[in-house]
C-alpha cells in the first residue's frame, strides 16, 4: 500500500478515534437526569404512594395489637361485605353496560347524522367531562326526586297528594345516575374513533346497497370496538369507587364499598376494618386499570384523524 493510501486511511480514522472518547459522556449525563428526577418522583411518593402504604400496614393490624391476616377474615366473613360487594359490581356492570349503549347511540348521531348544533354537542361534551358526579345527582333529584319538577307537574295536573316518581332512592336510582355521567366518558373515544375513519369505507359499502344498519354493523363498529372496550374499561373503574352519587341519591339500603369505607370508618370508628375493605377495593380498580390500559395500547392511541377520516358533519 501506498503512502498516499495510508494517509488516506489515517484521515479516515481519525474522526472515529476522536470521537470514541465522547462515549463515556453518555453515562454521566444519565445520572444527571436520573438526579434531576429524583426530587419529584420522591414528592410523588409521599403524597400517594405512603399514604397507600399505611392503608395496606393498617388493614393487617387488628385492635389487640400486632399484625396478622386476621382482620382480613373477619371482614370478608362479614354478610355487610359480600352486599357492598355485590352491590358494587352489580351496579357497575349495569352503569357500564348503560353507558355504552347510550353513548355508542349518541355518537353515531353526532358523527354520522347532520343536524343544527351538532358540533357545539360534541364540545359540550369535554365540557362535560369536567362537571363533579353531585352535581348531575341534584339535577336528576330536582327533576325526578320526591319533589322535583316531574312530580309537582303531576300533581298541579291531576291533583294528586304526591307524585307516581319515586326511584331515585333505589338502586335504579343510582344506575340512572351514574349512566348519565359516566356517559360522555365513552362518547369521548368513540368520537375520535368515529374521526378516523376513512370515508371511502362507507362510502364504498353505500354503493353496493347497504342499508345504514348494515354499515354500522359491518363498517363502523369493528372499527370502534377497540374504542368502545376501553371507553367501557374506564367507565367500569370510576364506577367501582364512585361514591358522591350514591351519596346524594340519599339511597339508604344502597351500600357499596366506598360507602362501607365511610361507614366504618366515620361511624363506627373501625378504621381496621375500612382499611381491609379500602385494600379490596385498591386491588379490584388496579386490576381494572390494568385492563384498561391494555385495551388502550390497542386502540391507536391518541393519533390523530386520518386522511380522508369522517369529520363531525353534525355542525356543518
Amino acid at each position: 500500500m501506498s503512502r498516499t493510501d495510508t494517509a488516506a486511511a489515517a484521515a479516515t480514522n481519525a474522526p472515529a478515534r476522536a470521537a470514541a472518547p465522547a462515549r463515556p459522556q453518555a453515562r454521566p449525563r444519565r445520572t444527571g437526569a436520573a438526579l434531576r428526577a429524583l426530587p419529584p418522583v420522591a414528592a410523588l411518593g409521599l403524597v400517594f404512594l405512603y399514604p397507600l402504604a399505611l392503608v395496606v400496614w393498617q388493614s393487617f393490624t387488628p385492635e389487640d395489637g400486632g399484625h396478622s391476616t386476621a382482620p382480613y377474615a373477619e371482614v370478608l366473613a362479614e354478610a355487610s361485605f359480600r352486599t357492598a360487594l355485590t352491590n358494587t359490581v352489580l351496579i357497575a356492570v349495569g352503569a357500564t353496560i348503560g353507558a355504552l349503549l347510550l353513548g355508542l347511540a349518541l355518537s353515531l348521531v353526532i358523527a354520522f347524522v347532520p343536524f343544527p348544533g351538532g358540533r357545539a354537542l360534541s364540545r359540550f361534551i369535554d365540557l362535560f367531562l369536567a362537571f363533579p358526579s353531585f352535581l348531575i345527582t341534584l339535577a336528576l333529584l330536582f327533576l325526578y326526586g320526591t319533589v322535583g319538577m316531574a312530580n309537582g307537574l303531576w300533581t298541579d295536573l291531576t291533583g294528586a297528594a304526591h307524585g307516581p316518581l319515586d326511584f331515585l332512592h333505589t338502586p335504579w336510582g343510582v344506575l340512572l345516575a351514574e349512566v348519565t355521567y359516566f356517559t360522555p366518558f365513552v362518547m369521548r373515544p368513540l368520537l375520535a374513533a368515529f374521526s378516523q375513519m376513512e370515508t371511502g369505507q362507507l362510502e364504498a359499502a353505500a354503493s353496493l346497497g347497504a342499508r345504514p344498519w348494515r354499515i354500522v354493523r359491518t363498517v363502523i363498529l369493528p372499527e370502534a370496538l377497540p374504542s368502545l372496550a376501553a371507553g367501557g374499561a374506564l367507565v367500569l373503574v370510576l364506577c367501582l369507587n364512585e361514591f358522591g352519587i350514591v351519596l346524594f341519591t340519599g339511597a339508604k339500603d344502597v351500600v357499596t364499598l366506598p360507602v362501607l369505607v365511610h361507614t366504618k370508618a366515620m361511624l363506627d370508628g373501625d378504621y381496621t376494618g375500612a382499611c381491609v375493605v379500602a385494600v379490596v377495593n385498591i386491588v379490584l380498580s388496579v386490576a381494572l386499570y390494568a385492563l384498561y390500559r391494555t385495551v388502550m395500547s390497542r386502540t391507536g392511541g391518541g393519533a390523530g384523524p386520518r386522511p380522508g377520516g369522517v369529520p363531525h358533519r353534525a355542525g356543518a
